[in-house]
C-alpha cells in the first residue's frame, strides 16, 4: 500500500514540478519591502534587456527622487500573447465597473467597449456607447503600469482601443531636435502621448557559417528571396507570427519589399507584390525545419547549428554574433542585413490605463527617452552604458550618433538616420492588413505545413519551379487577391466567431487541395 502511494506521489511530482520549475521568472509578482516603490512592466523582451534597463532605471530613480524602486517584469509570452492577456484583463476588470454604473454586461457591450469603431458609429447600441464613454473616462486598471516593447502596430492599436493613455511626459524629451515624429514611413511616437518609440529596429537574416559550408552552394543568403531557395529545404528556423509580433513585422517587411520590386517591374503593379510576397513566405515556411513561438529563439537555433539560417531582429542577431566571436574566437554565426528588403521599425513603450504607479511609469518613459538611451546602444562597461550585456539597440535620440559617442556605441558605424531603409515603408499598403497577414501565414501555411512541405519537396525533386509550371501554379494559388484583402480582413473581425472559424477553415481546406494538386502535378513532371 505504501509503495503504491509512493508511486502515485512520484508520478504527480514528475507531472507537476517541471511547469513550476520552468515557469518564467517574471511570472510571480514582486512584493517590495515596506517603503519601496514598485513598477509593473509587461514585456516580450529578453532577460538581458530587462536586466540592464531595470538596473539603470533603479539607479536613476533613486538619484532623482531619493526613493528605492523594484521593477516587476511580467512575461506571459510573445507580443501576441501579451496583447490577448491585456485585452482579457481589461474585459474582466471593466465588467464590474459597468455593472456598478447600471450598464448591463451583454455580449455587445463586451465586444464594443474597447472597439474604436464604436466612437464613429451613430447606430451603435446605446449601452455600448455608454460603456465606451465610461471606459475612456475611467481609470480602470489591470495592475500593470507599462507595456514595454512589441512594435508600433500593436501598441498603436492598444492606444486606439483605450488600453493605453497619455503618459503626459515633458514635451522637451521628444522635441524635433532630439528625434523625428516619423521616420522611414513609421511613426516614432504618438502625438497623443500613448506610445513612444525608444529604438529603431531592423530585420535581417542570420546564418550558421558551418552549416552553409556543408552545402553545395556555399554562398550566404543576402536577400529575403534567398531563404525561399530550394537549397534551404528543411534548413531554416522561423518564428510563428501569430505568437510573435516582431516575426509578423518581419514578414510584413518581406511583402513590402516584394511590392516595391513589383512597382519597378514592367507590366506589374505594386499590388502584384502582395501575391509575390505571400508566395515567397510560403517557400520560406516550406523550407523551415524549426518554427518557434519567439523571435529570440531563432538566433539560438541557428547559432547552435539546428538550422542553417533564419529571420531575426537586429538586436538578437548582432548580440548572438558578438557572443559567438567571444566564445569561439571567430564567427560561426553572422547577422546579414538583406539587400533591398529591410525597413526601420520603432520599438515602443506605453503607459496602460489605470497604471498603479503613474509617477514611476512616467519616469521610466522619460528615462528611456534620455539617459536610458545609452543603456540601449553603448558597449558594456562604458559611461552610462549597460553593465554586463551590450543590447545593441539603435537609439531614437539623434545626439548619440554624434562623433563623440562613436567610441562608446556597440555598432559605431551604423546610423539608421543616415542609412535609412532600402525602401520606404508604406503603411497604407499593408498596415491595415497586419492582422490579416499573421492569420494568413498561420492558416495558409503553418496549419498546412505538412502538405505545403510535401508539395515543395515534390517540386524540388522534379527539378525545381521552372521544370513543373503547372505544379507551381497550384503551389502559388491564394484564396484572394490584394483587391479582395479588405473584405477578407473585415471577415476576420466579424462579430460571430463561428463565421470567422468557418472562413479560416475554408481557406485552410482550399490551400490543402492546392498543395496536394501541386505535389501530384510535380510527380507527373507537369
Amino acid at each position: 500500500m505504501k509503495i503504491k502511494i509512493l508511486l502515485i506521489l512520484i508520478i504527480f511530482a514528475v507531472i507537476l514540478l517541471p511547469p513550476i520549475l520552468l515557469r518564467d521568472k517574471g511570472a510571480a509578482p514582486v512584493i517590495p519591502p515596506p517603503g519601496v516603490q514598485r513598477l509593473v512592466i509587461i514585456t516580450p523582451h529578453s532577460d538581458s534587456i530587462k536586466t540592464e534597463t531595470g538596473n539603470a532605471f533603479r539607479k536613476y530613480y533613486k538619484e532623482k527622487y531619493g526613493e528605492d524602486i523594484v521593477l516587476d517584469f511580467r512575461a506571459p509570452g510573445g507580443t501576441s500573447d501579451i496583447i490577448r492577456f491585456i485585452a482579457d484583463r481589461y474585459k474582466i476588470e471593466f465588467r464590474e465597473v459597468c455593472e456598478k454604473n447600471g450598464i448591463p454586461w451583454t455580449p455587445e457591450v463586451a465586444a464594443g467597449f474597447a472597439d474604436p469603431a464604436t466612437d464613429k458609429n451613430p447606430n451603435v447600441d446605446p449601452n455600448v456607447k455608454k460603456a465606451r464613454e465610461l471606459f475612456l473616462n475611467s481609470d480602470v486598471g489591470i495592475g500593470i503600469d507599462l507595456m514595454y516593447g512589441g512594435g508600433v502596430f500593436d501598441l498603436s492599436r492598444q492606444a486606439k482601443r483605450g488600453f493605453a493613455v497619455d503618459a503626459q511626459i515633458d514635451p522637451s524629451y521628444i522635441s524635433a531636435d532630439k528625434m523625428p515624429s516619423h521616420f522611414g514611413g513609421e511613426t516614432i511616437y504618438d502625438p497623443a502621448g500613448r506610445f513612444y518609440g525608444l529604438c529603431l529596429s531592423t530585420f535581417g537574416i542570420c546564418v550558421n557559417t558551418d552549416r552553409i559550408a556543408e552545402m553545395d552552394n556555399k554562398k550566404n543568403p543576402v536577400r529575403w528571396a534567398d531563404l525561399g531557395d530550394p537549397r534551404f529545404f528543411n534548413k531554416l528556423a522561423i518564428a510563428d507570427p501569430s505568437k510573435s509580433g516582431s516575426a509578423n513585422k518581419c514578414f510584413e517587411v518581406v511583402v513590402q519589399q516584394c511590392m516595391a520590386e513589383a512597382e519597378k517591374t514592367k507590366g506589374k503593379t505594386w499590388q502584384d507584390g502582395w501575391s509575390d510576397g505571400l508566395n515567397l513566405i510560403k517557400r520560406i515556411v516550406a523550407n523551415a525545419a524549426i518554427i518557434t513561438d519567439s523571435a529570440g529563439k531563432v538566433t539560438r537555433d541557428v547559432a547552435s547549428g539546428n538550422a542553417a539560417a533564419g529571420m531575426a531582429i537586429d538586436t538578437y542577431g548582432l548580440t548572438e554574433q558578438e557572443w559567438n566571436v567571444r566564445q569561439f574566437g571567430s564567427p560561426h554565426f553572422l547577422y546579414i542585413t538583406p539587400k533591398g528588403g529591410t525597413a526601420v521599425s520603432p520599438d515602443p513603450v506605453q503607459m496602460l490605463r489605470g497604471a498603479p504607479n503613474k509617477k514611476a511609469a512616467r519616469a521610466f518613459i522619460e528615462f528611456m527617452l534620455s539617459e536610458g538611451q545609452k543603456t540601449l546602444c553603448f558597449k558594456a562597461g562604458t559611461p552610462g552604458g549597460p553593465k554586463e550585456y551590450a543590447l545593441r539597440r539603435p537609439p531614437v535620440l539623434k545626439e548619440l550618433y554624434k562623433p563623440e559617442y562613436k567610441k562608446f556605441r556597440s555598432d559605431p558605424e551604423y546610423n539608421p538616420y543616415d542609412s535609412g531603409a532600402d525602401f520606404v515603408y508604406r503603411p497604407e499598403r499593408t498596415g491595415k492588413y497586419y492582422d490579416l497577414l499573421r492569420n494568413l501565414i498561420r492558416v495558409l501555411m503553418l496549419d498546412c505545413q505538412e502538405e505545403l512541405q510535401e508539395a515543395w519537396a515534390a517540386i524540388i525533386k522534379a527539378g525545381g519551379p521552372d521544370k513543373v509550371p503547372e505544379a507551381m501554379k497550384e503551389f502559388n494559388a491564394l484564396p484572394f487577391t490584394y483587391a479582395e484583402a479588405g473584405a477578407a480582413a473585415k471577415g476576420l473581425n466579424a462579430k460571430n466567431a463561428r463565421d470567422v472559424v468557418r472562413m479560416k477553415r475554408e481557406w485552410r481546406d482550399e490551400m490543402r487541395r492546392h498543395y496536394k494538386n501541386a505535389a501530384r502535378l510535380a510527380a507527373e513532371g507537369r
